[in-house]
């Protein structure tokens, strides 16, 4: 790795945000949304850029990635405002939160960190953007909210072996600690 900022993945976060934003509106059931499916990605990248670049790093990509994801959220006519806001809001902190729960756990056996602060942030996640986007609306949110959990739990373990096949194929930046 080379110790030059990621903007790939502040490319990637604005990417997931948007087109999660986008995809929410579109039920594919009566529990679940079709944002479920993207927006976990979001922890994946998270979590490398964390190992690989460390926590700072990763806080500034959460921060930029924010801005630009909630930038595209409200251009999009099709976007509800409320949405970008819940997103946004959900967004920023669960990722904030992921970094700093990673990079506590970071020494240690490699699939704990990812694990532990991807499943933590996806109920803080969950809980914001659900609450703020749905509460009152009388959509069946309390069952989207269930649905996308699960979703996010499920890509989240997808994630964790995708996270084990790169970090043991790619070198951390100098004076970075990984786990092991």
């Amino acid at each position: 790795m080379t110790s030059r900022f990621p903007w790939w993945a502040v490319a990637a976060m604005a990417v997931i945000v948007g087109a999660s934003n986008y995809l929410v509106a579109f039920p594919i059931n009566d529990w679940l949304v079709w944002g479920a499916l993207t927006y976990p990605l979001a922890f994946l990248v998270n979590d490398l850029v964390n190992r690989f670049w460390g926590a700072a790093s990763a806080r500034k990509v959460v921060y930029v990635g924010f801005g630009v994801g909630v930038l595209l959220s409200l251009s999009v006519d099709s976007i509800d405002q409320r949405i970008a806001i819940a997103s946004g809001t959900a967004f920023l902190l669960a990722q904030l939160l992921d970094v700093a729960i990673f990079d506590k756990l970071r020494i240690g056996r490699w699939w704990v960190a990812p694990s532990v602060s991807s499943g933590v942030s996806s109920i803080v996640d969950t809980l914001l953007f659900f609450g703020i986007a749905f509460i009152g609306t009388g959509a069946p949110w309390h069952q989207w909210a269930l649905g996308d959990l699960a979703v996010k739990w499920s890509v989240a373990a997808l994630s964790v072996a995708v996270y084990g096949y790169l970090a043991s194929r790619l070198t951390p930046v100098a004076g970075h600690s990984v786990s092991k």
